[in-house]
């Protein structure tokens, strides 16, 4: 019972691809069987294939010619195909209703990709929706009660275990801990909260437990602001867009009208008889129809697109892969994007009286017994290295983490903590450390009391010493620094960072790639705002990003490229464009392919209208008979057709 149950699933969410599938089966089989001879048979194929494949575009077309008092492409395609079966009956020459066939399975596989396009902005919301959890603990009569999002009010007490995502926006009441909100802000490092700090939903709780009071209704959390967003900018149509259905319009009219005139007027005109009349009228229709036209686009794009494919880059709009190649802005998030996103030990510096491995054995000894990222970085580096867990462990939130390991009290965190134990931290260390700062690097501090088995009168005392400081650092791409330059010599006009992190740290990652503009510090609707302004100055503009919080702007961007490994599912969902392997030097071969693209798809162009101009005229003079005019309008779209197939090189 289950095969019936999937494949009537699959036939509602794929409708018209099995319309398409299916018109070109009985298309072929009806062709086979005329070829046969068989046309009874063939006749009952043939109009079954115009049916199915032409169902959707004749709905569309006379839905637009009754509701908007519009022509559009669908409609005249109908005409076209209908009418080029008309006239194989009429004279007996049967494979015209082999060409109307052919137009309408054109129109049938061009619908079906654009339902897929359609259904991304539903995609990216589901996917969006999922960063939340649906319920939430609340506090009530100091009992722990589970009750939906949609429930919480104002005022209302929840709390947060470790490891849980955070429901909805609010404020600490009581507890601390460590909250990953790269994917909200984009920060590079987990950010401690505390008692009265702000929280967002979708955000990620460390080690601790926390009390949060809801301040906001849980439709205004930054996520859900987040959500509105990407559907709004998803829904805004582009210049190019709009122009293009103008032009279908106008040509469908232009044809329609100039068919009727062509089939009423030259009698009166010139004499001409009506089955000559009518004859010319429906091989206009045929030779005027825009197939050539049509096909000077889909193969190119879809050419471009197999060939992306193949070195690691996912186009998953045609018109993306022309519109990355008239980029003149590009906009790179910094989190997960230029950087690895992935928090590393950069640099370690030592007392005189001890060495680099002396300072990352004592933290390692202490620090593998923490939770924070920094405490992992540093273990994971120091991994080779001969040390010994430590003892009577205890971690100061917020500050750092002291324990006793070889029987000598060691300290780690930050300056203000080890100064509780030290009573001068040295003088060039400290100028190092301010320095590495500066820098947006994150600076711990490491000492310790050589004294064996301390007591606990000496544990403030002054034998505590420095033993060195330890940088930590979110690792810029190898390949970051380059693609920069290249994007430079490929005449982008301007290229900048947009990011959650601070600004010391924003600047220091964007000096070391070649950018010269930050802006820092954004929540997801200032980056939005960001990309809106880009596009005022360059219409055309790239969003580079990999977070939750990209999202709005990779909708709103001309063209938006998502990270494909380290991106999150709504940034894979939301994007146009996605690099499968994460290599940033991709972004200049997908603009090269995109150039590419449009030569290809300007000269078939020219070399489409430039059939259907000829075979026009050549009809109205009476020149071409109606076969001839289907071998120059079929050789015109295969013609262009292999033309597009270039791009697979």
């Amino acid at each position: 019972m289950l095969y019936p149950q999937r494949l009537g699933q699959f036939t509602r969410e794929h409708a018209d691809t099995v319309a398409a599938l299916l018109c070109g089966l009985l298309l072929f089989l009806g062709w086979f069987a005329l070829h046969l001879g068989a046309l009874g048979f063939a006749f009952l194929l043939l109009p079954t294939a115009y049916v199915i494949g032409g169902y959707e575009s004749a709905r569309e077309g006379l839905t637009t010619l009754f509701k908007e008092k519009e022509l559009d492409v669908d409609l005249l395609m109908i005409v076209a195909a209908i009418g080029a079966a008309s006239l194989g009956l009429w004279r007996g020459e049967y494979h015209l209703i082999i060409d109307g066939a052919i137009l309408i399975l054109i129109f049938a596989i061009s619908g079906a990709l654009e339902g897929y396009a359609m259904q991304r902005t539903e995609r990216s919301i589901r996917s969006l929706m999922s960063l939340t959890p649906d319920t939430a603990r609340v506090l009530l009569q100091g009992k722990e009660e589970e009750i939906p999002i949609s429930q919480l009010k104002v005022g209302d007490e929840i709390v947060v275990k470790p490891g849980e995502l955070i429901p909805t926006d609010g404020i600490i009441l009581s507890g601390y801990s460590t909250l990953n909100q790269a994917a909200i802000t984009g920060e590079s490092l987990p950010v401690e909260k505390t008692v009265g700090q702000e929280v967002f939903a979708g955000t990620l709780n460390g080690y601790g437990a926390l009390q949060i009071k809801v301040h906001k209704p849980a439709q205004s959390s930054l996520i859900q602001r987040v959500i509105r967003l990407v559907e709004q900018a998803q829904t805004e149509a582009p210049p190019s867009q709009e122009f293009i259905d103008r032009f279908e319009k106008g040509y469908a009219k232009v044809i329609v009208v100039a068919g009727i005139l062509l089939a009423t007027l030259p009698p009166f005109l010139w004499g001409w008889d009506w089955e000559t009349t009518i004859y010319r009228a429906l091989t206009f229709l045929v030779v005027a129809s825009p197939c050539a036209l049509m096909a000077a686009i889909m193969p190119t794009l879809l050419s471009g697109i197999a060939n992306g494919a193949r070195q690691g880059i996912l186009f998953k709009n045609g018109a993306q892969l022309e519109k990355i190649g008239k980029v003149r802005a590009i906009a790179f998030d910094k989190t997960g994007t230029l950087t690895t996103g992935q928090v590393q030990v950069f640099q370690v510096i030592s007392a005189s009286e001890y060495t680099q491995f002396d300072v990352l054995k004592a933290a390692a000894s202490v620090e593998s017994y923490s939770e924070h990222p920094i405490g992992k970085a540093i273990v994971q580096v120091a991994g080779d290295l001969d040390w010994i867990g430590a003892v009577q462990v205890q971690a100061i939130p917020g500050q750092g983490i002291l324990g006793i390991a070889q029987e000598q009290q060691v300290i780690v965190g930050n300056a203000v903590f080890v100064q509780k134990y030290v009573t001068n931290l040295p003088e060039e260390l400290r100028e190092m450390a301010q320095s590495l700062e500066r820098e947006g690097k994150t600076v711990v501090w490491v000492a310790k009391n050589p004294t064996p088995n301390p007591s606990p009168q000496a544990m403030r005392g002054a034998g505590f010493e420095v033993m060195g400081v330890i940088a930590i650092a979110d690792e810029v791409r190898s390949q970051a620094a380059a693609t920069i330059t290249r994007l430079k010599e490929l005449g982008v006009e301007q290229i900048v960072m947009l990011t959650g992190d601070n600004q010391e740290t924003a600047r220091s990652v964007a000096k070391a790639v070649g950018i010269d503009r930050v802006y820092a510090q954004l929540l997801p609707e200032d980056k939005l705002d960001v990309i809106r302004r880009l596009q005022q100055k360059y219409q055309t503009v790239a969003m580079v990003g990999d977070g939750i919080n990209d999202a709005p702007a990779l909708a709103q961007a001309s063209v938006g490229i998502a990270m494909g490994i380290s991106g999150s599912d709504v940034a894979l969902e939301t994007a146009d464009i996605v690099l499968m392997a994460d290599r940033l030097e991709k972004i200049s071969v997908a603009m090269h392919l995109g150039r590419r693209s449009q030569s290809i798809v300007k000269q078939n162009i020219v070399v489409a209208l430039g059939f259907i101009m000829l075979l026009l005229v050549g009809n109205f003079l009476g020149n071409i008979n109606l076969p001839i005019g289907v071998i120059g309008h079929e050789g015109s779209t295969v013609l262009v057709t292999l033309s597009g197939l270039r791009l697979l090189k």
